[in-house]
């Protein structure tokens, strides 16, 4: 019994080295998506700002112009502090309020599919809707378009805006408040073994 205790601490410890295989993968996803949530916003910031204030169409949130500010802040900083593991647990924070605030006050109200699928246990109560509006789409590209080109590498879908996403993006983030930045890929790591050595 005690040479399988001894087995299982040696694949901790080796798994422990090699954290960077989950966590730099991760970050590295994350920083593009961010990247382009934050730059997008930056594109169309008066829209944004329209957005975030209008409570007939939007978010009706006080202080539009701070809050889209403040999630460009988000998104763009953090992406950048991922991409480097810079401040990666501290990165991971105010990314993680913003999904939770697009998860409740964006895309909950639709359910838990990011993208309609009829066959999936969790498809919206409104999937007949969407797909009567999808055949409809194909049969207007078949008619006037030029629908095999359209489709050469993938089907039309339509979106759902579901918390899919979102929620999948938070458990990412979580992941790396847990674990940091990784060994050996992360500037974290590199501060850490400079200047808490004991």
């Amino acid at each position: 019994m005690q040479w399988l205790i001894k087995i299982q601490q040696v694949m901790i410890q080796t798994t422990t080295r090699l954290d960077f295989l989950a966590t730099l993968p991760i970050r590295l996803y994350l920083a593009a998506v961010f990247w382009v949530a934050g730059t997008n916003k930056i594109a169309g910031f008066a829209g944004m700002v329209e957005w975030f204030g209008n409570s007939e169409w939007g978010l009706g949130l006080p202080f539009p112009e701070l809050m889209a500010s403040l999630a460009i802040a988000a998104e763009v900083g953090g992406a950048m502090l991922l991409l480097l593991g810079l401040a990666t647990r501290w990165a991971s924070i105010p990314l993680i309020v913003t999904m939770l605030v697009a998860i409740f006050s964006v895309h909950l109200q639709n359910g838990w599919q990011a993208i309609h699928d009829p066959m999936s246990p969790w498809a919206s109560a409104n999937i007949d809707g969407a797909m009567e509006r999808l055949e409809a789409a194909k049969s207007l590209l078949q008619q006037h378009g030029h629908y095999e080109w359209l489709t050469e590498t993938g089907s039309f879908v339509i979106s759902n805006n579901g918390i899919e996403w979102a929620v999948t993006y938070l458990l990412m983030l979580l992941t790396l408040v847990i674990l940091g930045g990784g060994r050996y890929f992360s500037i974290d790591y590199w501060i850490a073994k400079r200047f808490l050595k004991k």
